[in-house]
């Protein structure tokens, strides 16, 4: 199965290399940059007390490196600029970095911390960025049980696996995995799927729509929270590799975790996703609502919109 997984690795890598967008799809993203525009105002909150907010961003990969994290001439991927842009926009600081150490430092000089990183990242990777510490972990879990705010793109559900078969549910997850509320199985080739939003009354879901067909590399998840809030759901009809023959399940989600709020989205691997406004939308809203700049009713919803969302096969 790893020999298959890393083909298919090769084959989106080639394929997230391609960039260039037809007259259709330039139409279609400048009519969404406009839309996105005029619904500034339901994507983003500042703080009530108008501080400079500062988020931390730890791209560090212990597995696999995604091409939107690697540094390019020692500056971050297309993902650190894209929220580095964003928080110009929107008036909040973005901290980008790949040691682990930060994490034995100073955490409360942050309002969110981000991740997007693959593997164990307590162990040494080929890059030598230095790991996190088994300290800083603890310290990450504890800090975000207070109440920090943490977001999770892509590859960070594919990060700290559960111990058990990869291509099962376990009753026991790794402290990690039960903060951020999933966890990554496998992923098809990169292709079209239908995008369904689940929860109309979070930031930057009105802009989104009700549905989007849009192409990634689409992850198929599990071991989810019970308490779930649901914001967008991988639909799965009409797609293609087995690993998707399955019912819809989320793909973006709220939870709290003890006092900290957490936030989730699959979406991330390809660049024409980080540049989309209504992809953007949806990751301005989730950092507002981490870093408790908007008040969104998170109930539970996961058993209501997804039901067979842990039934890994039809």
């Amino acid at each position: 199965m790893a020999k298959t997984m890393n083909s298919l690795k090769t084959i989106d890598n080639i394929k997230s290399n391609e960039h260039c967008l037809d007259r259709r799809d330039m139409l279609r993203a400048a009519g969404a940059a406009v839309l996105a525009a005029s619904s500034f105002p339901l994507n983003w909150a500042a703080a009530a007390e108008k501080k400079k907010q500062k988020v931390l961003y730890f791209t560090r990969s212990a597995g696999y490196e995604h091409d939107a994290v690697k540094l390019k001439d020692g500056k971050p991927g297309i993902s650190g600029r894209i929220l580095t842009e964003l928080g110009k926009r929107h008036g909040f600081d973005v901290v980008c970095t790949k040691d682990g150490r930060v994490f034995d430092g100073d955490l409360d000089q942050y309002d969110a911390i981000a991740f997007y990183t693959s593997g164990v990242l307590t162990r040494p990777n080929e890059a030598r960025t230095p790991p996190m510490s088994t300290k800083g972990k603890k310290k990450l879990l504890s800090t975000i049980a207070a109440g920090k705010g943490f977001v999770g793109f892509h590859s960070a559900t594919d990060s700290f696996h559960s111990k058990g078969p990869r291509d099962q549910n376990q009753t026991k997850v790794d402290p990690y995995i039960a903060m951020l509320g999933g966890e990554f199985i496998v992923h098809g080739a990169q292709q079209q799927a239908l995008i369904r939003a689940a929860s109309p009354g979070f930031p930057g879901v009105k802009q989104f729509g009700q549905v989007q067909k849009l192409t990634e590399e689409w992850y198929t998840l599990k071991n989810f929270a019970k308490d779930l809030h649901v914001i967008l759901i991988e639909d799965n009809e009409g797609m293609k590799n087995d690993c998707y023959q399955r019912p819809p399940f989320p793909m973006t989600w709220a939870r709290m975790h003890k006092k900290g709020r957490v936030f989730y989205t699959s979406f991330g691997h390809r660049d024409d996703i980080w540049t989309n406004p209504l992809v953007q939308g949806i990751i301005t809203g989730g950092l507002a609502w981490v870093m408790g700049n908007v008040k969104v009713d998170v109930t539970p919803n996961i058993d209501k919109v997804t039901p067979k969302a842990g039934q890994l096969k039809y």
